[in-house]
């Protein structure tokens, strides 16, 4: 114990030794596995054996903490905060109260008649809901196997599933009194999306994306600034998805009195991952009606790509008890899962805590969070979504892994198969359904969720071609 309270002394002087702060800062890190990696740490001399041990203990701690208040806070239920082993609310105490007013608020309003009634016509009139169930005849044809259906999310406003999510949670802030709203982006669309619904609600925004990202998605990032959002520029760490993640919650443990975090995946400490799957389960409730009223059953099988996870889940989270309906995701698959250059988190990810959450993560040895790589911004994550995690865990979804060429291949193929588009990260489900559905018969269906349009994209395959496309 003596040990233990010496090293949390040390690592708590360290740490504000490294961020320049002075006891009871505001401005402090978000997660034990962003202390883990950053570098301060190491250059106060602190033995990777002592920060792996001291690691495991304040994770036990923190565990203690909070799981008291998964489910019940102050007598009153409250949202269950876990899936299984996977979720939980590791954070400091700082945001814990601004958390909390969070989770308060969506219990509130998540079943409140107008609230409901406000996002439904936004829904219908803004954003151009229930996307389009299509059928791609030509690729059936071509491929020679099961009917083949598409979830064209890559129709909505702004050009992606993530407006149905920032569609809520803005709302949701409104009635929090909040003004101002930030997000994280990767590939842009989620920026693009929070950007939008913060200019047609009359709200301050700002966008916090990797270095890296703005420059292979600067159509996006202009898109935001045509938008009225200030777009931060992410140098710190890998300069990727990540680390805008790490920047943006900076952001709000400094200014939570006005701001509302629009976290735009099912990632983060709870309420966030069960919300943001909420707000997305649109893309599986309408799919499930529309392939039932065109084909009279349930497909045999659903595809999604999975960064964070958030239209995957929300593909996903309706079909959850039709066991008969395989549920697959496509990850990252870089130059391979064998190699270092990957965002596989299922495939290669280890249990661990970060962002908020204890879920599944690319780590080393020593529990510090690694570097990941995708052709694909939007899936270029260390972790997955919990409640991922979880249905990883009981069997009820596979994953696989897809490559840079595999998905390139697919971008390219149902461009010319069928005249659409879609995004890179969309084409990783695309990849992933015409392998599986070498093995499935003329008689089965398959359901894609085309998560977003590809206009994004066609600057930076044409490099991956080896095409340098002029202004």
């Amino acid at each position: 114990r003596k040990a233990y309270v010496s090293c949390r002394k040390y690592v708590g002087t360290s740490l504000r030794a490294g961020l320049g702060l002075k006891q009871g800062g505001t401005a402090v890190y978000p997660s034990l596995a962003v202390i883990a990696e950053d570098v301060f740490i190491w250059k106060r001399g602190l033995a990777v054996d002592t920060l792996r041990r001291w690691r495991m203990v304040m994770e036990t701690e923190l565990e203690i903490k909070y799981k008291k208040s998964d489910e019940v806070k102050n007598g009153e239920k409250m949202m269950n905060t876990r899936f299984g082993e996977f979720g939980g609310q590791y954070i400091p105490e700082i945001l814990m109260s601004e958390i909390n007013h969070v989770a308060e608020a969506y219990e509130k309003y998540k079943n409140d008649p107008a609230f409901k009634a406000e996002l439904k016509d936004l829904y219908a009139n803004y954003t151009g809901r229930p996307s389009m169930l299509y059928e791609a005849k030509r690729m059936r044809a071509d491929l020679g196997g099961p009917k083949i259906y598409l979830k064209r999310e890559d129709l909505n406003h702004t050009g992606a599933h993530k407006i149905n999510n920032c569609i809520g949670q803005a709302l949701l802030a409104k009635r929090m009194g909040k003004t101002r709203i930030i997000a994280e982006t990767g590939a842009g669309q989620h920026g693009v999306a929070a950007a939008t619904v913060a200019a047609l609600l009359g709200m301050e925004c700002e966008i916090f994306m990797g270095e890296i990202d703005t420059e292979r998605q600067a159509l996006n990032v202009y898109r935001m600034r045509l938008l009225g959002a200030k777009v931060n520029a992410v140098k710190t760490g890998s300069r990727v998805l990540k680390d805008a993640v790490n920047a943006a919650l900076q952001n709000w443990s400094a200014r939570c009195d006005d701001t509302h975090y629009l976290i735009g995946s099912a990632v983060g400490p709870a309420p966030f991952p069960e919300m943001v799957r909420d707000f997305q389960c649109c893309i599986g409730e309408e799919s499930k009606e529309q392939i039932l009223e065109k084909e009279g059953r349930l497909p045999d099988a659903v595809f999604a790509c999975v960064g964070g996870g958030s239209n995957s889940i929300g593909t996903f989270y309706p079909y959850k008890d039709d066991t008969d309906v395989q549920l697959i995701g496509c990850e990252a698959g870089g130059e391979g899962i064998d190699t270092p250059y990957h965002a596989a988190t299922i495939a290669k990810g280890r249990i661990g805590v970060f962002h908020g959450m204890k879920s599944l993560f690319c780590q080393d040895d020593d529990g510090n969070i690694e570097e990941v790589y995708s052709i694909s911004a939007g899936l270029d994550y260390p972790g997955v979504s919990p409640e991922h995690a979880y249905f990883y865990k009981i069997g009820r979804a596979q994953y696989m892994a897809v490559t840079d060429e595999e998905a390139v291949q697919a971008f390219e193929y149902l461009a010319k198969t069928e005249g659409i588009i879609c995004a890179i990260e969309s084409a990783h489900a695309v990849a992933g359904a015409m392998k599986y559905a070498k093995n499935m018969g003329k008689n089965e269906i398959i359901l894609i969720t085309l998560s977003g349009r590809g206009d994004k994209d066609v600057a930076a395959i044409a490099r991956y071609r080896g095409q340098d496309l002029k202004e």
